[in-house]
């Protein structure tokens, strides 16, 4: 893209950045700025859905809130460490693990990232595009194909045009999304508060460690650790001297506050009714719907539907970028729309062609939520070792410090997915049996098998993390420590020219993007 293009493109308010590294003057943003995109984009009622995904685990409230304010508070934590790194080398987070994985060998998380936002991102469409057909029948407006398939287009070109935008529009369409859907989310708990029942609620029986656990990591999974992989993209604009600690607290308060207090109002209401937790398994949002005064549908509608196009936009405008840090080398708002005919497509499959979406979907989420995990702990593990700032040319040079690859991170990722692997289920069988493989471990650990207690405790996510992370701290600690040997003082391995001349950073990924 010539240079006079470039400049028309940025007078139209289109970010031209890439996946390159970026200018000092850009790097404008306070640790604060941080709230607004994560908020946005979890303040959405859509929380509410997840208390009835937990307690169809058979637990009680009280270890209901556990699990919600652990699994929410501590997942987000993690996505605020991954978040330094965006601080320390100014580029996305699957470029920034490049340090960890090797410039070459980078893509293979990276494919496990892609597939794993474009999930996401789908998944979110569809809930946008389900509940308007649900509250169009509420309304008596009809809510059949021809309202899915409006719902389905105006959804994808709100995500698809914001993130085809970038960071910048995406940073103040986010502040304001947080206003209309915060407001909105607080109306819609007054005026369903009278559908609690504490005697229903305090009925609720309590589980077993093993259900609990199992809730806790699907909380885990749908929350912090859903966004842990492109945690560095929306700090890498924040000032060389921002404070480390400042960017962990307002990602991980930006995040969970909305969640935490959505699942525990979502607790009291799904647990005080038997049918609007059934519902939500099929149409998440729409269900929630269902039990609100006619007359407040349509502003009810119009917000459920923008906090999920907040949330999509955050993971379609990553997915772009670690798109190209695969080497696809188109430009970046190029990438990001690819990645959005994507989740048309997809969205258009689910809702007219397949039977059930929800589960397929969890199950696609535990398998690939085992080798995000490991990739997650390797990352965390990576950072907490370093003590300057990244080589940024070297995160472009193959042939640099970092290497094209390193063979004991990778060694670690498929280690830790094998094991993980062995120790989830698919938790819906009848709906996805191409995923029936896993459990493996489960009966030679003596865990009692794929119908034992701790079948559904989706232990190997949360070991596969573990496994990344000890392994990344016991094995790499001396690599980490010759990377870092050579570097400068002062801006600490900080390097002029931001990559200029490296070919990654041409038409598909960098200044052309």
């Amino acid at each position: 893209m010539s240079t006079d293009t470039r400049e028309q493109t940025r007078r139209l308010g289109v970010e031209t950045t890439g996946i390159e590294i970026i200018d000092e003057a850009d790097r404008t943003a306070r640790p604060f700025d941080l709230f607004w995109p994560w908020f946005a984009a979890n303040v959405s009622v859509f929380g509410i859905s997840y208390a009835a995904f937990a307690l169809q685990f058979g637990i009680s409230f009280w270890q209901g809130v556990l699990v919600a304010v652990v699994g929410i508070v501590v997942s987000f934590l993690l996505c605020g460490v991954i978040a330094i790194a965006g601080k320390r080398g100014s580029a996305p987070t699957m470029v920034l693990s490049r340090a960890a994985f090797g410039v070459t060998g980078q893509k293979v998380p990276g494919v496990i990232s892609w597939l794993t936002s474009i999930g996401w991102e789908t998944f979110l469409a569809i809930t946008a595009t389900l509940a308007t057909a649900t509250i169009f029948r509420e309304l008596g407006w009809g809510g059949g194909t021809a309202t899915k398939v409006v719902a389905a287009l105006v959804t994808a070109a709100l995500v698809v045009l914001a993130s085809v935008a970038g960071y910048h529009v995406i940073m103040r369409l986010q502040s304001w999304l947080t206003w209309i859907t915060g407001v909105v989310t607080v109306v819609y708990v007054a005026m369903t508060v009278d559908h609690v029942h504490w005697d229903a609620v305090s009925a609720l029986k309590a589980g077993t460690t093993q259900q609990v656990v199992g809730a806790l990591v699907l909380v885990m999974t749908g929350f912090g650790l859903g966004w842990i992989n492109i945690a560095a993209d929306w700090s890498r604009y924040q000032r060389r001297d921002a404070s480390g600690a400042s960017i962990v607290w307002w990602n991980t308060f930006g995040g969970a506050l909305a969640p935490v207090l959505l699942v525990l109002y979502g607790l009291l209401l799904a647990g005080s009714d038997q049918k609007l937790m059934d519902g939500i398994s099929a149409d998440p949002v729409g269900t929630l719907a269902t039990i609100l005064p006619t007359w407040v549908l349509v502003p009810f509608l119009v917000a459920a539907i923008l906090a999920l196009v907040s949330g999509a936009v955050l993971g379609i405008y990553s997915s772009g970028l670690t798109l190209l840090s695969l080497g696809v080398r188109i430009p970046r708002p190029s990438a990001a729309f690819v990645d959005g005919v994507i989740l048309t497509l997809g969205t258009i499959w689910v809702v007219f062609f397949a039977q059930d979406f929800l589960g397929p979907f969890q199950s696609f989420l535990i398998t690939l939520g085992v080798p995000l995990a490991a990739w997650a702990g390797i990352m965390i593990g990576d950072i907490w070792l370093r003590r300057r700032d990244y080589d940024e040319e070297a995160l472009f040079d193959a042939r640099g410090r970092y290497g094209a690859w390193d063979w004991v991170s990778i060694g670690l990722m498929v280690v830790a997915s094998v094991v993980g692997w062995g120790l989830v289920v698919n938790l819906f069988a009848d709906d996805a049996s191409w995923n029936n493989w896993q459990g493996y471990l489960l009966g030679p650990l003596g865990l009692g098998g794929k119908d034992g207690d701790w079948a559904y405790a989706n232990l190997g996510v949360l070991l596969a993390l573990v496994i990344g992370l000890v392994g990344t701290l016991a094995l790499r600690r001396g690599t980490v420590r010759r990377q870092e040997e050579h570097l400068g003082a002062g801006r600490e391995g900080h390097l002029e020219g931001h990559g200029e001349g490296h070919p990654e950073q041409g038409p598909g990924a960098g200044v052309g993007a």
